[in-house]
């Protein structure tokens, strides 16, 4: 049976792009897949520029395939005017490559603050002009008032601002701003070498480096066909587990502390550090930094990193249970995480919400399962799912997913082959494209890039996670109190960096 996106119709299939397709449509195809992501038959994926062409990444089931449509007149179709997740990054194809999306129903910009000295980067550059002054949503009402949190934050956190337009304490509107943390990821990765773009790939976000690092060696190992060793792929996964378990352990308490609860901040950090230390015994770095590369992994398992983690495993499941049992039972802290900063299931699934926020919103989607790439396809784990879409079901998830990463590290260990850790790379004389995906902590990353005849990258888009997960929390806080902000965030703890680039 034919799938939504084979009957599309298409110009034709691109050539030498894997695992899935990319189909180059024109206007009809364009808005076909418009109205089907609209009526929820499809789920948007990613939407990026790239020279006078626009590309959309979308899911079907687990199918997946990017269309593509030439931008004739660097205009093309406005997805956003009939399905709202595409509204962001049609803004951000605009800054960065200059196309627009035509009946797009907002047009100001998204990333381009006027703090650069080039204009559409990715485009046909332009000098940079200073924009208008930045005009935030109107709302009316008698006695309302504007509490304006960032771009610059206290403690060690990055930049970004919130607007939030209260009665009183609680809270009619929020909406973002962002766009500080951008690094211009995407124009370094130009005409870089494999080596130096994978480099570029895991700092995008630095919590969740494994998962970038993984998503675009699968993405150059689609593209050339290549082979990854049996005993890399295992140290992969051993990989992106521990920077589960680390930021998971993290969260849980940053959330309590927000709470007021600080012993549970500090008992998690106290096993978030443990997790760190156990990750720097194995792989010689603490948030395994470019330790995954195209064809394998750079570095090996140290002699003695399997009792390291061996030791972890045995503490947090001493101390984890403890800690959940007083997270469970603690009335005042459940008092501030239940009902708060509730997401609904229907928007959970419109925006293709992936990680905790989709999970605890009904949304029972990880790239892990769906996509069932090695060596997930044959170890047994659960994807826990819970439908109260609130604070206290964001805590629930990651405590889910804490057990079920310890029970994955246990069988990964107890199957970890030896052999080779690394594929060499060489060059092949024709351009290649591919895409690839890997489970971050806060959901899926995509990976897409295109590969010169001579093995450097011609174009490489990455996207996080957060692009679907950030609009949820304006519709998260509506309706609750200004002080319960910090705690919808953090149960949140979207990356400010992922979504900047």
């Amino acid at each position: 049976m034919a799938t939504l996106i084979e009957t599309l119709p298409h110009q034709r299939k691109a050539d030498h792009h894997r695992p899935w397709p990319r189909l180059i449509v024109g206007a009809e195809g364009w808005r076909l897949a418009t109205g089907y992501l609209a009526t929820g038959h499809l789920t948007l994926l990613g939407l990026w520029g790239d020279g006078p062409i626009v590309h959309m990444a979308v899911l079907d089931q687990r199918d997946v395939a990017v269309l593509s449509y030439e931008c004739k007149k660097g205009t093309f179709p406005s997805v956003s005017t009939a399905h709202p997740p595409a509204g962001r990054m049609e803004r951000a194809v605009r800054d960065l490559n200059g196309l627009n999306a035509v009946g797009a129903p907002d047009t100001r910009p998204w990333l381009d603050l006027g703090f650069w000295e080039t204009g559409r980067p990715l485009g046909k550059g332009c000098a940079a002009t200073k924009p208008a002054p930045y005009k935030f949503l109107p709302a009316e009402g008698e006695g309302l008032h504007q509490v304006a949190v960032g771009p610059v934050h206290a403690s060690i956190i990055e930049p970004g601002h919130f607007r939030l337009t209260c009665n009183g304490e609680h809270v009619v509107r929020l909406e973002q701003r962002f766009g500080w943390t951008h690094k211009g990821v995407e124009s370094l990765m130009a005409g870089s070498s494999l080596n130096k773009a994978a480099q570029l790939a895991g700092r995008v976000s630095g919590d969740s480096t494994v998962a970038y690092a993984w998503a675009f060696a699968q993405a150059v190992e689609a593209a050339r066909q290549m082979q990854v060793p049996p005993r890399a792929i295992y140290l992969r996964a051993l990989m992106a587990e521990l920077e589960r378990l680390a930021n998971h352990f993290g969260d849980i308490g940053a959330v309590c502390n927000d709470a007021s609860f600080a012993i549970m901040h500090a008992h998690c950090g106290i096993l978030r550090e443990r997790t760190l230390r156990a990750a720097h015994a194995c792989f010689s770095h603490r948030l395994m930094m470019d330790r995954i590369v195209p064809g394998g992994v750079s570095n090996d398992l140290a002699p003695e990193g399997l009792a390291q983690i061996r030791a972890l495993l045995e503490d947090a499941k001493l101390k984890f249970p403890r800690l959940v049992e007083l997270y469970d039972n603690t009335a005042s802290l459940q008092d501030r995480t239940v009902t708060s900063g509730i997401v609904r299931a229907e928007l959970a699934r419109q925006y293709g919400a992936g990680g905790y926020v989709g999970r605890a919103s009904g949304r029972g989607f990880d790239a892990r399962r769906a996509f069932a790439y090695a060596p997930y396809d044959t170890l047994i784990f659960e994807v826990p799912v819970l439908n109260a879409g609130d604070v206290d079901a964001r805590v629930w998830i990651r405590i889910r997913e804490v057990e079920q990463s310890m029970a994955l590290i246990e069988q990964i260990m107890a199957r970890l082959p030896n052999g080779a850790i690394r594929t060499p790379l060489a060059g092949n004389g024709q351009v290649r494209e591919g895409v690839g995906f890997a489970e971050a902590f806060r959901g899926d990353v995509m990976v897409w890039l295109r590969l010169a005849g001579d093995g450097r990258v011609e174009r490489c888009h990455l996207r996080d996670a957060s692009w679907f997960q950030w609009p949820l929390l304006e519709a998260a806080i509506e309706d609750n109190i200004v002080a319960d902000f910090p705690l919808c965030n953090k149960s949140f703890n979207c990356s400010y960096s992922g979504h900047d680039l």
